[in-house]
């Protein structure tokens, strides 16, 4: 099958250039992603919900030693993003996969941790992530959260990054969907519910744990309400814990004791689209 031929003007990559490094740096090492404003994004659905939410695509490289799909055609026509022409070899590399090389991959600016992105209203549902190390298992709340109708994801403390490509990945594209803010500061959480509180808009606290107060079905959730998720291994901060307005635990048999930071926060999110569905 013969290969596709770049435009005259398009640049081509077919070592292991500096430019080709900076696009590695942005899978491997998160100071650089943060400093570049950028992070490497493959595969078909991620790529276009980008484009669909109208995240900003900075360079999009296409694999120079196949013959594109009707997709990656279409996509590569319609970005008004640099296209590169990238060796197969190279793209294989990028694509962190062994079997096979990536049609496409895109440069995509980083958002703004900005909790404005947020949308706020009296029927608000978000989901705070306190800590987690676990890239994938943001990637897997962000996802959870855009099938059950969140409006947000905060990433709170010392945390894994959001951009990791384990996080991408495992948010199958609802990155792009789900604001998904990283917030340093504790303080900057309480002042945004502060002021949400201050419009009129009676935001709920509620914690997940163990030993919580009620068992999550006996809570209203079709009130505004942020669900508070720990860390993997300590659960919530003890800050966190006398922030919230009540605690909620996951009825449970078996010899199991706790569930996965991100299996709690799909059945918390669960009961509350349950409840907030018309029956």
């Amino acid at each position: 099958m013969p290969r596709p031929r770049a435009a005259a003007d398009t640049p081509r990559v077919t070592t292991r250039s500096a430019r080709f490094q900076q696009w590695e740096a942005l899978l491997t090492n998160r100071g650089k992603r943060q400093r570049s404003g950028a992070f490497l994004v493959q595969g078909v659905r991620p790529i276009t919900m980008a484009l669909q939410h109208g995240w900003q695509i900075r360079e999009l490289l296409y694999n120079a030693d196949v013959r594109l799909s009707a997709w990656a055609h279409d996509t590569r026509a319609t970005v008004s993003a640099t296209t590169v022409a990238v060796a197969g070899e190279l793209m294989l590399e990028l694509g962190g996969k062994t079997d096979a090389a990536p049609e496409l991959l895109a440069v995509v600016a980083l958002p703004d941790d900005d909790l404005a992105r947020i949308p706020t209203s009296s029927e608000m549902l978000v989901v705070l992530f306190d800590r987690p190390t676990s890239p994938g298992n943001i990637g897997a709340v962000i996802r959870t959260a855009d099938a059950f109708g969140a409006s947000g994801v905060i990433i709170t403390g010392h945390a894994a990054d959001v951009y990791d490509p384990q996080s991408v990945r495992a948010s199958t594209g609802s990155l792009f969907a789900v604001p998904a803010v990283r917030v340093a500061s504790p303080r900057l959480v309480h002042e945004w519910v502060a002021a949400i509180r201050a419009d009129g808009v009676d935001l709920r606290l509620v914690g997940t744990d163990e030993h919580g107060e009620l068992p999550a079905a006996r809570y209203d959730f079709t009130r505004p309400t942020m669900v508070l998720v720990g860390n993997e291994t300590t659960g919530l901060s003890a800050g966190w814990r006398e922030a919230c307005d009540i605690s909620l635990r996951i009825p449970m048999v078996g010899a199991a004791s706790s569930l996965n930071a991100a299996t709690a926060a799909s059945v918390m999110l669960y009961e509350a689209a349950r409840q907030r569905s018309p029956q």
